[in-house]
């Protein structure tokens, strides 16, 4: 149980239904008392009950759900303050197997009429043996038999369709549907039998939906009643919830939340669709989320399916804004004391354990206790400073670097002064066999295309647009070299930016020139939203409400102008899809060709690693290291330049190698996969040295 602001509330209206009205002074003035101890609760608390977090959502969520391929729903609410962000959240959806939950709720409500013992032994016989996800067909002989309270288990921890069916035939099909009806969730409904199309009641809605279809409105009502306990029973509710934290797809919606994050998930899977809902356990209370995706162009059965990437960034996002650090919030103020929660005290934890090496290490639970505070008082103590137990300005400088993450990071100066062994490229022979979309090979020393394939075609680019952004930035430190080693402050906004990232929170400060390498090295879509808010700021321009990130990318269009890149139009500085966001693979080549002009550009993208120090608030320092994303960089002779992906896009990847004093670019646009666009451009570069480069010298 929490005692948060709705605690408070709660205890207010308590009070005030219970005095007599004789006492209404006194009852006035303990209403007050409360009010304001409310107001100053805990602050993930006074976040979540903030008018303005559902528009931090909208404004987060809006375009990560844009950028997916594919239909999508999604509802989100705090169950505490009752905040909630909806998308399509009443468009009636395919439910794949999360119509489980809804079965589920039947099935308990058949138990609690008296209709139902759940110790009734059922048997599994060959007709019952569905294929797809569970245990039962693959592992289960025809024969076995167990309590129906298993196979309610199996239905949601590991969405066996086998149990489901077995559990159908106790409940009966049309059940649930009516009991769904009964609780005011009228487009949530079940169509038939797990593969078994023959027992719909709907042929239509199975031909539209599958298996069954909902809202992620009704959804998120369904999960409400279940946190609240008013689904059938309490004692029904808490068996459900058992069952539901038993689900075995959590990575779908957790994987990039807290270590130790809890919750009770429902999730389900076709060819072309994806979907969750359940409620995640956190600090600030109880947050119910669904999300539904149908249509998905990636349909790939992979943790790296984009709907489940998808899935994960919605809840990372829902968690952050209502349990918020200084990394959502965008409030931290450097100063880490008892009661403070979140992933810098997580940090803090993990640099103290580092540091005083305890024979009993702190637990790395993100809460600033009694014992984080003692031995923030034994650090003080150990540095000669006064044991206040909190950490500020005058700790920051003898407990640096924060440790921000698991792996301990070496200093700036080793990471960028190793040298790597370089793997040999052999040329091969054969023609080259290519599986992207359109490609151009083309000579920087005379500027020349050599050959293209479809070179002028009109493409999605994915993050080599980040060619474009470095080169407008390079540009303009090249004409105030002044301010390579001024800091820019990352913003909510550049947080907040989704896909790849350079990792930095809001609030922290990065050196320009230590910028570009977070921008190129791990393609940081956030860091090149940071970098165009810092130059567009500084842009002139005719109208003076245009907001920077604009402005910057005005000058990314003006400089594709200048270069004739005449195919080309950017939308944005990062290169997540949009429809008018665009280039070619001959265009490309004009850009790669005028950026490597610049030795600040072919300095960054040949580099395999690069670490640097962010300066946080207060005066906390930690280290990023970034890695190339670019896997040729580890073979002699290859010096760069940039890698893209994105559904749109494909693989993408613009390369630079060298061979006897010569260099070719190789543009590879839309390949089949990550792998192959490296097979791609190795075949393109091999063919282009033996049958091309000796021709453009002429």
């Amino acid at each position: 149980m929490f005692w948060g602001r709705s605690g408070i509330v709660s205890s207010v209206s308590y009070v005030a239904a219970k005095s007599k009205p004789r006492h209404s002074s006194l009852t006035a003035s303990l209403v007050l008392i409360l009010v304001v101890a409310a107001q100053c609760c805990c602050s993930s608390w006074s976040w979540a009950g903030h008018p303005s977090c559902e528009k931090f959502l909208s404004r987060k969520l809006d375009r990560l759900i844009a950028s997916h391929e594919g239909d999508v729903a999604v509802m989100i609410k705090h169950l505490p303050s009752g905040h909630t962000y909806a998308h399509r959240a009443t468009e009636p959806m395919p439910t794949a197997s999360l119509i489980k939950f809804p079965v589920l709720i039947a099935t308990h409500q058949r138990v609690a009429a008296g209709q139902l013992d759940l110790s009734k032994v059922v048997t599994l016989t060959k007709a019952d043996m569905m294929p797809g996800s569970g245990v039962l067909t693959q592992h289960f002989s025809p024969g076995c038999q167990f309590p129906l309270r298993d196979a309610v288990r199996l239905m949601i921890a590991v969405s066996d369709n086998s149990a489901t069916n077995l559990v159908l035939d106790q409940i009966g099909l049309q059940t649930t549907n009516q009991l769904m009806a009964e609780l005011e969730c009228p487009n949530t409904r079940l169509h038939a039998k797990v593969f078994q199309g023959k027992t719909s009641w709907d042929p239509e809605g199975s031909r539209t939906y599958g298996l069954g279809r909902t809202t992620a409105a009704e959804m998120i009502s369904l999960l409400e009643r279940l946190q609240n306990d008013q689904l059938v029973s309490p004692e029904a509710c808490a068996a459900m919830r058992r069952d539901l934290s038993a689900c075995s797809d959590k990575k779908w919606v957790t994987e990039l939340l807290p270590d130790g994050t809890g919750a009770l998930l429902k999730t389900g899977a076709v060819s072309n669709a994806r979907t969750a809902a359940g409620i995640l356990e956190t600090p600030a209370g109880p947050i119910a989320l669904c999300i539904l995706t149908n249509r998905n162009t990636d349909q790939r059965w992979s943790d790296e399916n984009s709907a489940i990437m998808l899935m994960n960034e919605v809840s990372r996002v829902a968690y952050h804004v209502f349990n918020p650090t200084a990394a959502t919030a965008g409030d931290f103020d450097g100063t880490l004391k008892l009661g403070d929660k979140g992933e810098y005290v997580t940090a803090l934890q993990r640099t103290l354990n580092e540091r005083m090496k305890p024979e009993r290490p702190l637990r790395l639970d993100g809460e600033f206790g009694p014992q984080t505070q003692q031995a923030i008082r034994e650090f003080q103590k150990q540095q000669g400073l006064r044991e206040t137990g909190v950490v500020d300005a005058s700790v920051w400088p003898r407990l640096n670097p924060l440790l921000l993450d698991e792996h301990a990071p070496l200093e700036p100066a080793v990471v960028n002064q190793r040298q790597w062994p370089l793997a040999a490229d052999d040329l091969d022979e054969k023609r080259p066999y290519v599986s992207c979309r359109t490609w151009a090979i083309g000579d920087p020393q005379t500027g020349r295309l050599l050959a293209d394939h479809q070179g002028s075609r009109r493409v999605d680019i994915a993050s080599t647009t980040k060619m474009m952004t470095a080169y407008v930035v390079i540009s303009e430190l090249e004409k105030q070299p002044d301010l390579v080693n001024q800091r820019l402050t990352f913003s909510t906004e550049a947080d907040a930016t989704p896909g790849s990232t350079a990792n930095l929170r809001t609030g922290e400060q990065v050196a320009l020139l230590d910028a570009l390498y977070g921008l190129m090295l791990p393609s940081g879509n956030d860091m090149s939203i940071a970098l165009a808010e810092y130059f567009g700021s500084r842009a002139e321009s005719e109208d003076a409400a245009i907001a920077p990130v604009e402005a910057f990318v005005a000058k990314m269009n003006e400089a594709a102008e200048q270069l004739g890149m005449h195919q080309t139009h950017f939308a944005n500085p990062h290169g997540l899809t949009s429809p008018q966001h665009y280039s070619s693979a001959g265009d490309l080549f004009l850009l790669a060709n005028a950026a490597l002009t610049k030795p600040l550009f072919r300095q960054i993208v040949s580099r395999l690693e690069y670490a640097c120090p962010i300066y946080g608030p207060g005066g906390y320092v930690r280290y990023a290291h970034w890695k190339n994303t670019n896997q040729l960089l580890s073979m002699q002779g290859h010096y760069g330049i940039k890698t893209g992906t994105t559904m749109a896009a494909g693989a993408c990847l613009i390369s630079r190698s060298e061979r006897k004093g010569r260099e070719l670019i190789v543009v590879v646009l839309g390949s089949s996969c990550s792998e192959a666009r490296y097979i791609d451009t190795l075949n393109l570069q091999q063919w282009a040295w033996r049958e091309l480069a000796t021709d453009s010298q002429d």
